[in-house]
């Protein structure tokens, strides 16, 4: 009799699960897959660096970080001239921040803004990681889109930045999305005591 007890308690669980599954259904939220990495974009004329960024690490960032053609034609760097800020204006492209903390969504994709630097405009984007790409979907007043497929590096090529965010050989981060400086209070000298 105990044993059937037993075996009744497993197979109620096992009901129970199943019904909250099939509850959950389609509109069960998705958990978005991690699309941090370097990826070429598909015209193949920059590559961007994404990576966790915002507070709790929950949101995505992306920064160019290589460039074909990173030079004007006097060889001087390009730099952000279309910048509806002006205090950016002066910064160069290759290092800048493309992707604006993007958040997760209920799809298992993450959805934000995307800065063109040709235009200095924003649009909405929303991205997701295939199985071996990364897919862009940009929208310009939600209602006309373009998606793209950017494909993974695992190389760095000559003139590409490999530091960390906001290291010298790495790309900067936006003000408002540049990790907040920890700052320790240095202990005062410890001084010790002459001996009576």
């Amino acid at each position: 009799m105990r044993h059937m007890t037993l075996v009744s308690r497993i197979i109620m669980r096992s009901v129970i699960a199943a019904c909250q599954v099939a509850l959950a259904g389609p509109g069960a939220a998705a958990t978005p897959t991690d699309p941090s990495g370097t990826w070429l974009t598909e015209d193949g004329r920059a590559r961007v660096r994404i990576e966790r960024c915002g507070a709790k690490l929950e949101q995505i960032c992306g920064y160019v970080v290589w460039m074909k053609e990173p030079a004007d034609a006097n060889g001087q760097p390009l730099r952000d001239q279309n910048n509806p800020d002006l205090a950016k204006r002066s910064r160069f492209l290759l290092g800048h921040q493309v992707i604006l903390g993007l958040k997760p969504n209920p799809e298992g994709r993450f959805d934000g803004q995307i800065y063109n630097a040709e235009n200095g405009k924003s649009y909405d984007i929303s991205v997701w990681r295939g199985a071996t790409d990364l897919k862009v979907k940009g929208c310009m007043l939600s209602v006309f889109c373009a998606s793209q497929t950017w494909t993974q590096t695992m190389n760095a090529l000559p003139g590409q930045l490999v530091g960390m965010t906001g290291d010298p050989t790495g790309p900067r981060a936006d003000k408002e999305w540049a990790p907040p400086i920890q700052v320790t209070q240095a202990k005062p000298p410890t001084v010790a005591k002459a001996a009576k």
